[in-house]
């Protein structure tokens, strides 16, 4: 087994066990918050105990940059490892989940994703649509061993920032729309929002523009994979997209 062939199943074998450890701790969560069933509705917590949770995943973050950055030798090398890490870490927390404790019943439940810098919400099924993104994308990166372009590295921008606002839009328009940005720092005081947010619940999910952010980031993938530059790419179009 060669260097890159043992670092890319490391680097797998650490993401599945941190999920197990990730999954874990949301199961303590559950039992504690959610006795009656998970629902994405706002449960009012300890605000220690948010804040430590705010901690954990900033520590999570940290942490699969850490391993990206050990693992590879160049910018592309270490992104490309920071996404297989994230990716499988995230595709194994669903798994374990399911599991420890038989959830979610199916890809289409909601879940709470992210609480940073307010609460991200999505069916399960999004997260694991960008996940496999990124595993394509990391292994394009890592088989390319090729600088990642400015025009590569606008699709990739591009289309994240689109799927990300499909994970953030529900919880941030709750907060525009009812008057509550002027006080975000101190939302968890706020008894208005508390109450807002503990009776909201998502309806439909932004799937129009999470599909058209996913089609900027594999035009991304593609252009890597093809080693096309945005200056190829205008220049010469019919010869840009049919040479490696």
């Amino acid at each position: 087994m060669n260097t890159s062939a043992r670092t890319f199943g490391v680097v797998c074998i650490f993401s599945v066990a941190m999920a197990a450890l990730e999954s874990a701790v949301v199961v303590y969560l559950r039992a504690l918050y959610y006795p009656d069933g998970f629902s994405v509705a706002f449960k009012i917590i300890d605000e220690n105990i948010v804040q430590v949770e705010l901690l954990r995943e900033l520590a999570t973050l940290v942490m699969l940059v850490t391993v990206g950055y050990l693992a590879g030798k160049t910018l592309p090398e270490r992104l490309a490892y920071f996404l297989l890490s994230f990716a499988i870490w995230d595709i194994f927390y669903y798994g374990w989940l399911k599991v420890l404790i038989d959830w979610p019943a199916s890809i289409m439940e909601w879940d709470i994703l992210f609480l940073i810098p307010f609460t991200w919400l999505g069916p399960v099924l999004a997260p694991i649509l960008c996940s496999l993104t990124m595993i394509l994308l990391a292994v394009v990166l890592l088989r390319s061993q090729r600088p990642v372009s400015a025009m590569v590295w606008s699709c990739l921008i591009g289309g994240s920032l689109l799927i990300l606002y499909t994970f953030m839009e529900d919880y941030g328009w709750l907060i525009v729309d009812n008057g509550f940005a002027d006080d975000y720092p101190l939302l968890l005081h706020n008894q208005e929002f508390l109450k807002v947010a503990s009776a909201f619940l998502p309806q439909t999910f932004n799937w129009l523009v999470f599909a058209l952010g996913e089609v900027i980031l594999l035009a991304g993938v593609y252009l890597q994979h093809r080693g096309i530059s945005g200056a190829r790419m205008w220049s010469n179009p019919k010869t840009s997209l049919t040479s490696r």
